[in-house]
């Protein structure tokens, strides 16, 4: 008999919306292979909807602030059921880019420069500020969001208004902007998966270049780059997966510029979409969606 999957999808996130289209999907495919599948939102009756359905195990296909955070991670850690992706500490230090920022620097891993501002800052020591640190342009991310939601690409002229539209954030953060190739590196467990490269029609890999299909955003795999330059970004993702401690399947975003690496972020529970990255990795290497549902179910049960 197939084992019964609870699905965690939706949630409160800005991401709701492809992590509803994630579970949707994961759902559909698992229910072709014979599955028992609930799908459930995070809400009020989570509990009752676990203690009723007795799943086998939880896949969690939510992303965003709550579900990729190490938030829902703790509360599913108290149910004693398998779940998938990465436990409480690495998703909470993977989506904390100031974090996260710190452990790739610990282990010699190239990123952009960055730094924190408040709201309370004046808007003129700023602009100095930035002309000290970084250089213009910049880019300007909240810290713990995914999915380039409310990411800008910002100059002098226009930082200012950006910012008004992000004061609902604490703070945020102003980076290096670094130009180049788009280079993403998918892993699965230990291994190294494989990398796929974006040319987006957009400025840069935002929020409508990832999800829209009219964005004509171009994937290009294999990636371009000689042997030995392209194993060196996929034993960076590797690298950064084992330091911060994920579990299952990650996808780290890099960019490529003047023959070096920088890692953007890793992402602990990457989209499963149409135009997701990761199944159409897999895919390019032999490993079907299914297959790839499969391992993500079997490697929930093994120890966190």
């Amino acid at each position: 008999m197939k084992k019964k999957i609870l699905i965690l999808s939706g949630g409160i996130s800005k991401e709701r919306l492809i992590s509803l289209d994630t579970g949707l999907q994961v759902a559909k495919e698992l229910k072709k292979n014979g599955y028992k599948v609930k799908i459930t939102e995070p809400d009020n009756k989570l509990y009752e909807n676990i203690t009723k359905f007795k799943p086998s195990v939880i896949f969690n296909a939510l992303h965003g602030q709550f579900g990729e955070d190490g938030y829902i991670q703790t509360i599913l850690e108290g149910f004693k059921i398998p779940y998938t992706h990465s436990g409480v500490i690495a998703s909470s230090i993977a989506m904390d880019k100031e974090i996260s920022k710190k452990f790739f620097k610990k282990n010699k891993i190239n990123f952009p420069k960055s730094f924190l501002y408040s709201f309370d800052k004046k808007e003129k020591d700023l602009i100095q500020l930035i002309d000290k640190k970084l250089k213009f342009p910049v880019v300007v991310k909240p810290k713990n969001e995914g999915s380039s939601v409310n990411v800008y690409i910002c100059n002098k002229k226009n930082i200012h208004n950006i910012l008004k539209k992000m004061i609902s954030y604490d703070h945020v953060m102003i980076e290096q902007f670094i130009g180049g190739r788009e280079i993403q590196v998918a892993i699965m467990g230990n291994k190294k998966l494989g990398a796929i490269e974006l040319k987006p029609k957009r400025k840069f890999y935002d929020y409508q270049a990832k999800y829209s299909v009219k964005a004509k955003t171009k994937h290009i795999i294999p990636v371009n780059l000689p042997k030995k330059k392209l194993n060196e970004g996929l034993n960076l993702a590797l690298k950064a997966h084992q330091k911060i401690g994920c579990k299952g399947i990650s996808r780290s975003d890099f960019k490529f510029f003047n023959g070096k690496f920088y890692l953007l972020e890793i992402n602990t529970q990457p989209g499963m979409t149409k135009l997701s990255l990761v199944p159409e990795i897999a895919s390019y290497f032999g490993i079907s969606f299914i297959e790839l549902i499969k391992w993500i179910l079997r490697d929930a049960g093994t120890k966190r």
